[in-house]
């Protein structure tokens, strides 16, 4: 019951949300709800090991969480994380609560299932640093040297992009791959337009990280469902977990 306290902490300082018990049959069952919506983002049950496909018949707390699919599918490959129980397997991971996962883990994992489950309201204030994949065109800039004397430049800011949000550089054909980590300095700096475009705004943009262009080319985007890079997107979170490994 420890790990159990522990989640029920975390939640309640970070979140405000404390346990609801909404079936009098299941008493030990706890779902975690926002604030707002009264949307799940955990639930707390107790089940049998071998309805874990572990060996035993003696009862264990686990932990529900949404998750990104293919996270989700990298996650159960940890011991003491399993499909969700009771939950949709491919978007849900259920989490046991004996110590076999570290807390720092399951607080991680909570706070993303929170922001799955967020309406579109709170996630605008929860909003922390934000990952983007943003497309360069070497026919219009010379990419390919742009960090060669300087690990700053300019870029055109064309989305919400804020402060401290990390933009990868997508460089399209011929090369067609992410070639740089970059990080946001300054954002929505009025352009003077000398760039031959119709830019509005620009950013100040620092590089992190340089990536070979064998390594995440279009094919492999398409395995996180990336099939077109044509304006800034959203990274998806799979695909930054397994970057950032």
């Amino acid at each position: 019951m420890d790990l159990v306290n522990t989640v029920l902490k975390y939640v309640k300082k970070e979140y405000k949300t404390e346990p609801d018990m909404p079936w009098k049959k299941y008493p030990d069952n706890q779902v975690l709800r926002h604030g707002d919506t009264g949307k799940w983002f955990g639930l707390i049950l107790p089940v049998k090991r071998n309805k874990l496909g572990l060996t035993g018949e003696d009862v264990v707390f686990v932990l529900d969480l949404k998750c990104d699919p293919i996270m989700a599918g990298d996650l159960r490959s940890n011991p003491g994380i399993f499909p969700g129980y009771h939950m949709n397997h491919s978007e849900w991971i259920s989490i046991l609560l004996d110590g076999t996962v570290e807390p720092d883990m399951i607080c991680n994992l909570i706070d993303i299932s929170y922001e799955l489950t967020a309406s579109k309201t709170v996630k605008q204030k929860l909003r922390g640093p934000k990952n983007w994949l943003v497309p360069a065109n070497p026919k219009y800039y010379d990419i390919i040297h742009a960090f060669d004397d300087t690990d700053i430049i300019t870029w055109k800011q064309s989305s919400d992009i804020r402060v401290g949000d990390i933009v990868y550089l997508y460089v399209a054909a011929p090369v067609s791959a992410i070639l740089y980590k970059c990080k946001a300095l300054e954002v929505k700096i009025p352009s003077d337009s000398d760039y031959g475009l119709n830019i509005k705004w620009i950013m100040k943009i620092q590089l992190l990280q340089r990536y070979d262009p064998e390594t995440y080319t279009m094919k492999v985007l398409k395995e996180y469902g990336v099939y077109a890079v044509r304006g800034p997107r959203s990274m998806p979170d799979s695909l930054v977990y397994d970057i950032d490994l």
